[in-house]
C-alpha cells in the first residue's frame, strides 16, 4: 500500500493480517439496549475465531445502545478485537477527540469513521444532532492526530497520540454511482486505510465499480473490504431490494431463496403450524447461507478486495458457517 509506512500504523491484529496479504474477515456486533455486558460478552465468544476483528456499532439505526467503546472493552477482554464505530451525529469535534484519546488508551487500535444515521429514524427522532463535521472530516482528523500529531485545532501532542488504523465505508450504488469511486478516492486521501462497503448481493454492478476503483489505483492505497450479509427469508431480500438505497439485490437471489421455502409454497402463515414455520424459516436460513458463501468465495477472485466484512447482526452464528464454508477457516494469527 503507498499510504503504509515500514512500521505498523496501529499494530492491530487486523492491521498485520492484512498487511500480511491475507484475505481478511470481520464482522458486526451490536450493543445491547441496555447495561448488560453478558450480551456482549456472548455474542464475543460466538464470533471469537471466525472473524479478525468485529465493528462494535455506534448507537446503531440512530437508537440508543451500550457506547461502543464500553461495549469494544468487554469485546477485547473475551479476546476479539473490536473496530470502534465513530459517527458524527452525537458528538462535536471536543467529545470527538475526546473519546478517541479515551478509546485509544483503554486499547482500542482500529476505528471506523462514519456519519452516522439521522436521529429521525431512531427512538429519539426529536433529539438535536450535532454533525460539527462529517466522516471525510473525521478521517482526516484522527489521522492528523496519529501521523501529524496534531488535534484538529492545529495544537501538538505532547505526549503519546492516539495511533489507529483508521477506517471509512463505502457506498458503491447509491447515488449518484458515476460519483461512488471519487468520493471513496476522497476518503482515501483524506486517511483511511481500510474501506468498508455496503452490501453487495449484484456482483456484475460490483465488478463495474471495482474496475474504476483500480483504474484510479485506490486498491493500492487502502484495502478494500466488501460488505456481504446472509438473507433471511425472500421477504427480506424484497424489501431491501425495494426500500433500501443503494443496495441492489438480483431477481436471481430472491428466486433462490423462494425455492427453498418451496415445500411451503402457496399456504399462508396463519394457516401452518408452528413446525412448519420454524422448518420454512430453517430452510429459507440455510439458503441465505449458501449465497453469502458463494459471494465470499467470488469476492476472493475480484483484483482489489482484501476481505470481506461480514454484516450478520443478531445472526452471530452464521459467521462461522460463512466463513467455514467459504474456505476461509481457521483464520490466521500474524505476530507482532
Amino acid at each position: 500500500m503507498e499510504n503504509e509506512k515500514k512500521e505498523y500504523l496501529s499494530g492491530s491484529s487486523l492491521e498485520r493480517i492484512l498487511r500480511a496479504g491475507y484475505f481478511a474477515v470481520t464482522g458486526e456486533l451490536g450493543p445491547p439496549q441496555n447495561a448488560n455486558p453478558e450480551v456482549v460478552r456472548k455474542k464475543a465468544k460466538v464470533l471469537k475465531g471466525n472473524c479478525d476483528a468485529v465493528n462494535i456499532t455506534d448507537n446503531q439505526t440512530a437508537i440508543v445502545r451500550m457506547s461502543s467503546i464500553g461495549a469494544g472493552i468487554l469485546a477485547e477482554q473475551e479476546g476479539l478485537e473490536p473496530i470502534i464505530q465513530m459517527t458524527c451525529r452525537d458528538r462535536n469535534r471536543l467529545a470527538i477527540q475526546s473519546d478517541l484519546l479515551g478509546a485509544y488508551a483503554l486499547g482500542m487500535r482500529n476505528l471506523l469513521c462514519l456519519t452516522g444515521d439521522h436521529q429521525a429514524f431512531g427512538n429519539h427522532p426529536t433529539s438535536k444532532n450535532v454533525f460539527d463535521i462529517d466522516s471525510l472530516q473525521l478521517v482526516k482528523a484522527v489521522a492528523d492526530m496519529r501521523d501529524e500529531k496534531k488535534f484538529m485545532s492545529g495544537d501538538e501532542f505532547k505526549s503519546s497520540e492516539p495511533r489507529f488504523l483508521v477506517g471509512a465505508a463505502a457506498a458503491p450504488f447509491a447515488d449518484p454511482l458515476d460519483f461512488r469511486p471519487y468520493r471513496l478516492a476522497k476518503k482515501i486521501e483524506a486517511g483511511a486505510n481500510f474501506i468498508q462497503t455496503q452490501l453487495v448481493y449484484d456482483l456484475d454492478a460490483f465488478e463495474i465499480y471495482m474496475k474504476k476503483v483500480r483504474e484510479l489505483g485506490l486498491h493500492e492505497k487502502a484495502y478494500i473490504l466488501a460488505g456481504v450479509g446472509p438473507l433471511k427469508s425472500p421477504m427480506m431480500a424484497k424489501y431491501m431490494k425495494n426500500n433500501v438505497p443503494g443496495i441492489l439485490v438480483p431477481d436471481e437471489l430472491i428466486e433462490r431463496m423462494t425455492e427453498a421455502g418451496a415445500e411451503w409454497k402457496g399456504k399462508k402463515k396463519k394457516d401452518m403450524t408452528k413446525e412448519e414455520k420454524r422448518a420454512r424459516s430453517k430452510a429459507w436460513k440455510a439458503e441465505g447461507i449458501k449465497i453469502c458463501i458463494d459471494l465470499v468465495k467470488d469476492m476472493q477472485k475480484i483484483e482489489g478486495i482484501a476481505g470481506v466484512h461480514i454484516m450478520a447482526i443478531e445472526w452471530e452464528s452464521a459467521v462461522k458457517e460463512i466463513v467455514e464454508g467459504a474456505g476461509l477457516y481457521p483464520r490466521p494469527v500474524v505476530e507482532a
